[in-house]
């Protein structure tokens, strides 16, 4: 069973969230945030396995309670995901600068947050992969966005995982990966983790991140 916190201040929004999550059979609301402090207290006090985030809350907005969360060695096993009105948004670049695992947008159907909600849990693919991409791509690039503080070097990576990063910057599962690469889906999962731990990174969104940032992979035109 995942077990997952609802971190939002509308509560009308929060009572909805709760009903869709706990008619899926995997999973269970164990904790309710209206804002971002609690959220975190609730992220170690109730074992979440995942934080569903809002980013514009009182006392501690969602970035910051991100960030408290993904740098607490007690809770390296709580993701978070972003729930964001605007899919393109620059909070959203910083949240996953700040370590959330995924985002989403409240426009999504029910059945695309159940879906991200084990997505993220398993750690195995970002959300919405072209969305995150383009996301990550326009604000790494653009003027008023903070430039990475010491980007991983790359000389740590074998030829293999450096191939293999550039595809999961692209937005490409373990499962496209290994059928672009004529591998096994488990051995493209490996090479993924071996980058993950070889570049200290989190998640595959944290990838991505390093992937731009250090300029292995180039952002698309706007």
């Amino acid at each position: 069973m995942i077990r997952v916190v609802l971190a939002d201040d509308q509560p009308v929004l929060r009572a909805g969230l709760k009903v869709l999550i706990e008619a899926a059979p995997d999973l269970e609301v164990v904790g309710e945030a209206d804002n971002g402090r609690d959220a975190v207290r609730l992220a170690a006090s109730a074992r979440a396995d995942v934080v569903v985030m809002d980013i514009q809350m009182p006392e501690l907005d969602g970035l910051a309670a991100t960030q408290l969360i993904t740098t607490n060695e007690d809770l390296a096993g709580v993701k978070v995901l972003i729930l964001t009105t605007f899919e393109v948004d620059g909070n959203v670049f910083s949240a996953l600068r700040a370590g959330a695992s995924g985002f989403l947008g409240k426009r999504a159907r029910p059945d695309q947050l159940i879906e991200a909600i084990r997505i993220v849990h398993s750690g195995e693919a970002l959300l919405s992969p072209s969305a995150t991409k383009s996301l990550i791509a326009r604000y790494l690039t653009h003027p008023d966005a903070a430039a990475p503080a010491g980007p991983p070097d790359l000389d740590v990576l074998t030829a293999r995982e450096r191939e293999i990063l550039t595809l999961v910057a692209a937005g490409l599962s373990n499962g496209e990966i290994a059928a672009r690469l004529v591998l096994s889906p488990a051995t493209a999962k490996t090479h993924v983790n071996r980058a993950m731990v070889k570049l200290g990174a989190r998640d595959r969104a944290q990838l991505v991140v390093i992937a731009y940032s250090s300029g292995l992979a180039r952002p698309a035109a706007y």
